[in-house]
């Protein structure tokens, strides 16, 4: 499981260009992917949504970009990435470690994570913290990267552990928290594996949406 120092201080260390690295290594897909994830969330209405591992806020921005009558709040345990999302326009945001939520029970109908449960110290109990904070039948969201298979596994696999981090060092200047990146996509558990961990954590219904011949995912849940 990765160790959440380690976690804070490569996050803090890359937080002023964090936006512009994903957007050209995923080469503009990871905007792609947030709008397919906006599509799902339309389906539920949110009335409050708590945005996980916020970061800069990339997802809890288009959805309060989607849904203007939506209370929409964003929490990250890493302060500069928070200070980034303030200031490219997110209104609430909570610095908070997503394994203890300063929260009420059932205060949010929806509950989303992009790219950051991959990072938290134990999945399980991350999930079962989300499961707490959302309303009975409230619906979860998680985009997070997957590991494709067939043909595209080999490529995909140079590119994400040999390639990547060498143009992320360049863009960021800490090239070491991108093979830590690689890493945390391997070791992320995926498709039935996250489906099973969903339903051990509490939740009914899971289902999964690849994307991109699989080198993401979007899992939905109900609490």
């Amino acid at each position: 499981m990765p160790d959440p120092s380690y976690v804070h201080a490569a996050f803090s260390s890359i937080a002023a260009r964090y936006v512009t690295a994903n957007h050209l290594l995923s080469m503009g897909a990871d905007i792609l992917w947030r709008e397919r994830a906006i599509e799902k969330i339309a389906e539920w209405k949110p009335q409050r949504l708590l945005d996980i591992a916020t970061g800069t806020g990339d997802l809890a921005l288009a959805v309060q970009r989607a849904f203007p009558d939506t209370e929409v709040m964003g929490t990250d345990f890493c302060r500069p990435m928070l200070d980034v999302a303030v200031k490219r326009g997110l209104r609430n945001v909570l610095e908070a470690d997503a394994m203890h939520l300063p929260l009420p029970d059932a205060s949010f109908d929806v509950a989303t994570v992009a790219f950051g449960l991959r990072n938290m110290a134990d999945y399980e109990q991350a999930l079962r913290e989300f499961k707490r904070i959302l309303t009975p039948g409230g619906h979860l969201l998680v985009l997070d990267f997957s590991m494709p298979s067939g043909l595209m596994a080999r490529p995909y696999r140079m590119y994400l552990h040999h390639v990547l981090p060498r143009i992320a060092g360049f863009i960021t200047g800490n090239s070491a928290a991108y093979d830590y990146l690689g890493e945390s996509i391997e070791a992320f558990p995926r498709d039935a594996a996250f489906l099973a961990l969903l339903e051990r954590s509490g939740f009914s219904m899971p289902t999964q949406l690849p994307l991109l011949s699989g080198i993401a995912s979007i899992y939905t849940a109900q609490a």
